[in-house]
């Protein structure tokens, strides 16, 4: 079949990275997956092991050409596929009922097109839990009205509240789980991650992802409750994405939650524009 499934990061690399690098847009969040198993371990994401996969079809296996599609499951999170071929979403619908080591997945995160033949072959009662809209930023626009206050980076002594803020936003975006100490001091490592002060008090926080193929994805980004409506958010947005490219970003990207039409408008005020959605689709 031409699927191949694996939990051999450096077998995977070796036939799945130009795959990979060929779309560093579509497949930025495979990408930032691949870079965290990389230099963090196995168990970046979980105790866990993570599967992969990589999909040639018959004619550049003939040829000894490289896979045209690509898959990463870490549970306990969704399986992550980039941009796949009709063929691969054939196939993989066929895989998920059939390959062994496909059996544990409960949860798929796809772009929208692949959800419903992937549904469908799946064969079990499944249900949309999520829909997001990816952005990439076509001219960076200050916001207008500027908010008060200023970005800076944030560092070790801001773990705490960075700790609160991002479990925070894990539990309020439906992601669940809590922050993670070791991604945190990963962003600082890299200047990753910023603060929004006002009047000397942190108010919001976005980060960045580390560039990759000269692509970098904004996010989270997260104000609390009590904060929201002042505009700190886009400033700190504004902030993170000119940060993202001085620190080697070509292409810079965010994830916007469909059901918040104020995150939305935010990011297209900011010169952001929409290249495709995405959906999790999970067993109900």
């Amino acid at each position: 079949m031409p699927w191949t499934f694996t939990s051999d990061l450096p077998a995977f690399l070796a036939a799945a990275r130009p795959a990979l690098a060929a779309d560093p847009v579509v497949n930025t969040s495979l990408m930032t997956v691949v870079d965290a198993l990389e230099r963090r371990g196995p168990d970046a994401y979980g105790s866990d092991a993570p599967l992969f996969g990589w999909w040639t079809d018959q004619q550049a296996i003939d040829s000894d050409a490289d896979a045209a599609g690509v898959l990463v499951h870490t549970p306990p999170y969704p399986l992550l596929t980039g941009a796949l071929p009709a063929g691969a979403v054939r196939e993989l619908g066929a895989a998920l009922t059939a390959e062994p080591l496909l059996a544990g997945v409960e949860a798929l995160s796809v772009r929208r097109e692949d959800a419903g033949p992937l549904a469908g072959a799946w064969g079990r009662p499944s249900e949309v839990v999520e829909e997001n809209r990816l952005y990439r930023l076509a001219g960076l626009i200050a916001p207008d009205p500027a908010p008060a206050g200023k970005a800076r980076p944030a560092g070790e002594a801001d773990l705490p509240l960075l700790l609160d803020w991002i479990t925070a936003f894990k539990q309020e975006s439906g992601e669940g789980g809590a922050a993670s100490e070791e991604a945190l001091r990963d962003r600082f490592s890299y200047g990753g991650m910023l603060l929004w002060e006002d009047a000397g008090s942190p108010v919001s926080l976005a980060g960045f992802s580390r560039p990759l193929g000269a692509m970098s994805r904004i996010g989270p980004v997260y104000t609390p409750p009590e904060l929201r409506g002042r505009g700190y958010a886009a400033g700190v947005t504004y902030a993170a994405t000119g940060a993202a490219h001085a620190a080697g970003a070509h292409e810079v990207l965010l994830f916007a939650d469909l059901k918040n039409p104020t995150s939305n408008g935010v990011y297209r005020r900011l010169g952001y524009t929409p290249v495709e959605d995405r959906v999790e689709v999970a067993l109900k």
